[in-house]
């Protein structure tokens, strides 16, 4: 009887939830955040749930869709809601690594070289077209990508916190593009494929568009974070609870992508680690401080899209990656 009266003290129920986290702000903040945005943008619900989950993740997102399903209009009402820098760079053929990154100028009066940064250093980058660009500009993303750094003239200048990048590509149009090398598409936590819209949605578009009339689409549009928030906030994300079963889960499933047959190439470690901070965004924005299946499920497809290369006999019958991955998720047993 002594034992039982010990256990169900408040002081043992306290340290029972000890480790629990507050995420009520976050996931209002979130709300808010996606109000905004849907003030403009019709429908896309879960492209903007993956686009906020990569925020609060600290990763890079590409965007890919048709002209004119609002790629670049989501980025930019993003970036209007949040209290940070923004800069859009517009890759073009001839544009060159020194473009992005910056260059070093001789100043006449000090007699000596000075860096003039360029438009990556900012928090927010919309990098429009990103395929439209020739290899050695896209390869200058490689490094401020993954280590949120630049090495320039043997200077190493390190970007300021929060830092993401989206980019956007067309998947149809091949004229005057280059392929993005497997190396740079696995620096991005999320490829978002963005569908048309459909026959309802189709229609408030237009009818938004009638209403605005002189009005701009940003005009409206509240800013809700600073820079310091966002921070608070992705931190509180890492530390979002994942049981062991759940880490060998992920393991299996990536793991699955090398082994599968239908797949060329399979995903590396950096995919594995990116459902997991995935996986932790998802239950975060639906207010839990511990990762479920799900969750690992709804980030294993935007994450593992990008990175596996189906084999040519499958690509000429049609089969895509996220058929195969979505195949994968069933054969892979869910931890219980």
């Amino acid at each position: 009887m002594e034992n039982t009266e010990i256990n169900n003290t408040p002081e043992n129920e306290n340290v029972n939830f000890e480790s629990r986290l507050d995420l009520s702000k976050l996931q209002e903040s979130i709300l808010d955040i996606k109000a905004e945005l849907g003030s403009v943008i019709v429908g896309q619900e879960k492209m903007i749930d993956q686009l906020l989950v990569a925020f609060l993740s600290n990763g890079h997102v590409l965007l890919e869709g048709v002209p004119g399903v609002a790629k670049t209009i989501t980025a930019k009402l993003l970036a209007k809601t949040l209290q940070i820098g923004f800069s859009r760079i517009q890759f073009t053929p001839d544009l060159m690594p020194s473009d992005i990154l910056g260059t070093s100028v001789f100043d006449l009066k000090k007699s000596e070289f000075e860096f003039k940064k360029g438009p990556i250093f900012s928090n927010l980058i919309l990098i429009d077209e990103i395929n439209r660009a020739p290899a050695k500009t896209q390869a200058a993303l490689f490094e401020v990508m993954e280590e949120r750094q630049i090495t320039i003239d043997g200077s190493t200048y390190i970007l300021e916190t929060p830092f993401l990048v989206i980019a956007t590509q067309n998947p149809i149009e091949q004229e005057g593009t280059y392929r993005l090398p497997e190396a740079q598409l696995d620096r991005f936590l999320f490829k978002i494929s963005i569908d048309y819209p459909k026959l309802s949605e189709e229609i408030m578009i237009i009818q938004r568009e009638h209403l605005l009339q002189d009005q701009g689409k940003l005009q409206n549009i509240k800013t809700l974070l600073s820079a310091d928030e966002i921070k608070h906030y992705q931190s509180l994300v890492k530390q979002i609870l994942v049981e062991q079963n759940l880490l060998e889960y992920i393991a299996k499933i990536v793991i699955n992508t090398r082994e599968n047959a239908f797949l060329y190439l399979g995903a590396s470690p950096r995919a594995s680690i990116a459902i997991l901070n995935a996986a932790k965004g998802f239950a975060a924005i639906r207010g839990r401080d511990f990762v479920t299946p799900e969750d690992i499920k709804e980030a294993a497809v935007p994450v593992l899209q990008h990175r596996v290369i189906v084999t040519p006999e499958r690509e000429m019958e049609g089969i895509t990656s996220v058929e195969i991955i979505k195949q994968i998720l069933e054969a892979v047993e869910i931890p219980r």
